[in-house]
This record gives C-alpha cells, structure tokens and sequence, in this order.
C-alpha cells in the first residue's frame, strides 16, 4: 500500500469522525427540542384533562397536541358510543379489552417516536473510538513507511504522520464522549416519558370503569343565522342549507 492511499485512508477517518459529530449534535439539539415540548404538552394536557367534570367533557377538550392528548384520543375513540348507532366488528370486543388494545397501541407509538435516534447515538458512541483507533494505525504505518524510505532517519520524519495518528485517536474519543453521555440521557427520559404514559393509561381505564367504558360522541355545535328571507344553519361554522 503506497503512501498516498495512507494518507488518504486517514484524512477520511479523520472526516469521518467529523460527520458523525455534525450527526451526533443535531440529534442532541432535536431530542432536547423533542423532550421539552413534550413535557410542555403533557403538562398543559394533564391540567386540563384533570379540570374536566366527567370523561364527556374531556372528550371535548381542545388540546389534541402531545402524547398524552394522542393516547387520551385513542382512548376516547374505543368508547365512542352513538345512540341507534350498531357496533362494528372492531367495538364488537369487550369494551374493557378494546380500550387497554388502543391505549396499548397507542403507547407504543409514542415510545418508537420517543426511541427515534437513540440507536444512532449509541451506534456512534460505541464505534468512534475504533473509527480513531483505526486512522491511528494506518497513520503510524504513514510514519514507518516515510521513516524507511528517508536517506537519513530522524524524528522529524515521523513527528508529522504520528501527530496526525493522534489526532484521530483523540476526534473519535471527543465524538464518542458527547454520543454516549447523550444516549444515556435521552435513555433515561425515554423509560420516564413511558412510565408515565403507563400511569396515565391505568388511570384512564379505572375512569372509563366508572362510566361503563362508554363515552357519547361530540355533538357538533349547529347554530342558525338569520339571512334576507332565510336562514343559513351552520355546523362546526360551515354552511349546510339555507331554508327560504
């Protein structure tokens, strides 16, 4: 292997670890970014949720952001009842049963959307090191082979080639440093996000329990607006007829 593939072989390990740092620090500042209002939701979602009088008037709450609104409207859609309405297959099932499957279901998909990234993190965290270790063998052969080749051999020869060996031993333990600490962090608040969801689900069914795990739809708001000659009716603010 001639010294010009070396080198090469280096400066590559070298921008590499530089990519994996750009990837790293964006995925930091987008789990931050994602954790903070996701705790922001939630506590606007919780304050509200818990003001309502009954399960009917938290249904009707207007707040749909957040993972807990997401799993409370997932609830609520496995308790939908209509008068005169016949029951699909999918509500055919135990009331009971059908609602602990949405809200199931439902956590899950908060969890993978919470979990997005953090493979990525450690994935980075663990190899970056070795990525380092890597560049640093092929910049010590860069070394040997210049210090070979030279009439006369001397450590100026070599400080180069073995400086820059260093070099990406200490960029890949800089990488892996801020990815693990991070992965740990994000970790952490993942398992504390999902207990949460899970005490929230538990207190959400032993409620719906007290109302028969039955929940009457909105009713659409319907207002009539007097007109020249007629009147518009309006549902949800849209016009649906106008009577002469």
């Amino acid at each position: 292997m001639n010294e010009h593939i070396q080198k090469l072989i280096v400066d590559g390990t070298l921008y590499g670890l530089v990519f994996f740092s750009v990837i790293t620090w964006i995925l930091i500042i987008a789990k931050g970014v994602q954790h903070f209002r996701l705790g922001r939701q939630n506590r606007v979602f919780t304050k509200q949720f818990w003001g309502a009088s009954n399960l009917d008037a938290a249904a009707n709450l207007s707040d749909t952001t957040g993972a807990k609104a997401r799993l409370a409207a997932s609830g609520f859609s496995a308790l939908y009842v209509v008068d005169g309405e016949s029951p699909d297959l999918e509500h055919s099932w135990d009331r009971q049963e059908l609602l602990e499957r949405h809200l199931r279901q439902q956590i899950q998909k908060e969890y993978e959307s919470l979990e997005s990234g953090l493979a990525v993190l450690a994935s980075i965290g663990s190899t970056s090191p070795f990525v380092g270790l890597f560049g640093t063998v092929f910049g010590i052969i860069h070394a040997l082979t210049a210090l070979s080749k030279a009439a006369s051999p001397s450590i100026d020869i070599v400080a180069g080639p073995l400086g820059e060996a260093l070099i990406a031993t200490g960029v890949g333990i800089a990488v892996a440093v801020p990815a693990v600490l991070a992965y740990n962090f994000y970790l952490r608040r993942l398992k504390l996000a999902s207990a949460d969801l899970d005490s929230y689900a538990t207190d959400f069914v032993n409620l719906a329990q007290k109302s028969g795990f039955r929940v009457s739809k909105p009713v659409a708001k319907v207002s009539a607006t007097q007109s020249q000659g007629g009147s518009a009716v309006h549902v949800n603010n849209q016009v649906i007829g106008v009577a002469a």
